[in-house]
């Protein structure tokens, strides 16, 4: 009896197919122009910048890692001590506290003039997504974000807010609040973390006012048109820079950032911000591609048995 030979060649083009069309789901994920960071200029060594008509701090006990400097208001405005200060504490005249302060107001002004620059760069990122006013117990990876009140809010009874960097160093988070009012509101024990590689360098909160309330642990840079607010026994890794208004603490521990790795490397999310394709569609994918493999190679041995 005539047994019929049946060619392997149409099930391995077929694997093949499978196969390659498989890989290119799994490495072809959504890979947009990288977020740039919010390039500070000569802001960047600065803990605490204000615009008038002061820098307060309630009893003297804040303790600050990174320059401090008031403008266009007179040093004396400045209510700190050189203990409290680690970095510089410039002004714009021979007053401000002694014997640390640094008469320098062409630093001052430029110095202003890149804040300037640094909030108009933050107004204007896109692509924007929308998120509720609470972001206590979320968590968003890299983008640019705005609320849907104009305003954000932190609350410690609703959790964290998380920022996933995604393990991507130069992932970039932009929050948005640009009407008047107080455009961020951190609840007494709230707190912002950072997990994955994103890093306090690269958050930027850009509102036109902002609260911190007592014990909250804040991330982030301030880029605030007015004043901002930080309430007893607060924690910020971030700046508190203030273009016109003034900023006043109570016990507080500010500490600037002083080096971001990997900042214009790496994948920011596309539209949603749903961030690059995540470990669980690439170990699918890698599932899907051994299954379609597994039922290939039994076709395959099915058949060619009944060939003989």
């Amino acid at each position: 009896m005539h047994k019929t030979r049946i060619t392997t060649a149409p099930l391995i083009v077929l694997f093949t197919i499978f196969a390659i069309f498989t890989i290119m789901m799994i490495s072809n994920r959504p890979a947009h122009a990288a977020q740039a960071t919010v390039n500070l200029g000569t802001t960047a060594p600065f803990a605490i910048l204000s615009g008038t008509p002061d820098i307060t701090d309630a009893g003297n006990a804040s303790v600050i890692q990174g320059n401090v400097g008031l403008s266009p208001a007179t040093g004396a405005g400045i209510g700190l001590t050189c203990s409290q200060v680690t970095g510089t504490i410039y002004s714009v005249d021979a007053a401000g506290p002694l014997p640390c302060r640094v008469t320098d107001s062409s630093l001052l002004v430029i110095a202003k003039n890149d804040l300037t620059t640094a909030y108009t760069d933050a107004a204007g990122r896109t692509p924007l997504t929308t998120v509720p006013t609470e972001l206590g117990g979320t968590t968003l990876v890299a983008g640019v974000y705005n609320s849907v009140s104009t305003t954000f809010g932190i609350t410690a009874g609703a959790g964290a807010l998380v920022l996933d960097g995604q393990n991507d160093p130069s992932s970039v988070f932009i929050f948005e609040a640009p009407f008047s009012g107080t455009g961020l509101s951190v609840g007494s024990g709230s707190a912002v973390s950072l997990i994955n590689g994103a890093q306090a360098c690269n958050v930027f909160w850009r509102v036109d006012t902002a609260a911190i309330d007592t014990t909250a642990n804040f991330t982030g840079t301030i880029l605030a048109l007015n004043s901002i607010t930080v309430a007893n026994g607060a924690t910020i890794q971030g700046r508190l820079l203030a273009r016109n208004g003034d900023v006043t603490l109570i016990n507080d521990t500010i500490t600037a950032p002083t080096t971001c790795l990997g900042n214009g490397s790496g994948v920011t999310p596309g539209l949603p911000n749903t961030g690059e394709m995540s470990g669980q569609y690439v170990f699918w994918g890698a599932i899907s591609t051994l299954l379609i493999a597994t039922g290939l190679l039994v076709a395959y041995a099915a058949y060619k048995k009944r060939s003989i």
